[in-house]
C-alpha cells in the first residue's frame, strides 16, 4: 500500500500540500533523504508491505522476535496434516571458538546424512501417530525445527527497516539474513527512493 509518493504527501499534509502527479522532483527526493537522516519516521509508517514468507521452522522463531508494527499470521499443523517439508542444507557451518553464537568454516559434508536420517525418522513418527488417530496438534510435537512453515506478515516501511537492519547485520545467522535480503530486496522495488535513504540512514 502507497509508493515513495505516500510518503512526501504523508509529511506535508501539515502544510495543506499534497504533491500533484506521480512523479518525485528533486525537492521530494530530498524531503525523503532529510526524514530518514533526522529520524523522522511517521510518514514511512502511512505505507504498508504484506509478504507471503516460506522458511524453516527455526528461522521463522527468530523473525517472530520483531513484534512491534507488524501483523503475523501462520499456518498451523494444528488444523493442517499433509506431509511436510524440510530444509536441506549443501554444507554444515562449524562452532566459533570464542564465541556463543553464530558459526563458522564448513564441519565436513558427511554429517549431514546424521541431519537427514533424523528427518526422515521424524517423518516414519509423525505418520505413524496420524494413523493411528492422534491429533494433529500433538502428533506435531515429533517434527523436527527444519520443517517448513509459511506466514503472511504485514508492515510498514519503518517495521521492515527496523527487520532488516538488524537481520543483516553479520551478527545475525546466515538463513535468516537471507530472509532480509528477499525483504529488503521487495522494498527496495516498491519504494526505491525512500528504502535507499531508510537503509543509508543508518538509523
Amino acid at each position: 500500500m502507497g509508493t515513495d509518493k505516500t510518503v512526501v504527501n504523508s509529511a506535508r499534509v501539515s502544510f495543506g500540500a499534497d504533491l500533484q502527479g506521480s512523479d518525485l522532483e528533486d525537492r521530494d527526493i530530498n524531503l525523503i533523504k532529510y526524514l530518514a537522516q533526522h529520524d523522522h519516521w511517521s510518514p514511512f509508517a502511512h505505507t504498508s508491505v504484506q509478504l507471503k514468507i516460506k522458511a524453516p521452522i527455526f528461522v521463522a522463531r527468530q523473525l517472530v522476535k520483531h513484534q512491534v508494527g507488524g501483523v503475523w499470521n501462520e499456518i498451523s499443523r494444528r488444523y493442517v496434516s499433509f506431509e511436510p517439508e524440510f530444509y536441506t542444507v549443501s554444507q554444515l557451518r562449524g562452532r566459533p571458538v570464542n564465541a556463543k553464537q553464530g558459526s563458522t568454516g564448513v564441519v565436513g559434508s558427511e554429517h549431514i546424512d546424521i541431519m537427514y536420517q533424523s528427518f526422515e525418522q521424524s517423518l516414519a513418527a509423525y505418520d505413524q501417530l496420524l494413523a493411528a488417530g492422534v491429533a494433529p496438534e500433538q502428533a506435531r510435537m515429533v517434527l523436527p525445527q527444519a520443517a517448513m512453515t509459511d506466514w503472511y506478515w504485514t508492515g510498514s516501511l519503518v517495521f521492515w527497516h527496523r527487520v532488516c537492519r538488524l537481520r543483516l547485520d553479520h551478527h545475525s545467522q546466515q538463513e535468516t539474513s537471507e530472509v532480509a535480503l528477499e525483504i529488503s530486496k521487495i522494498c527496495s522495488e516498491l519504494f526505491p527512493i525512500s528504502w535507499q535513504h531508510l537503509t543509508d540512514s543508518g538509523k
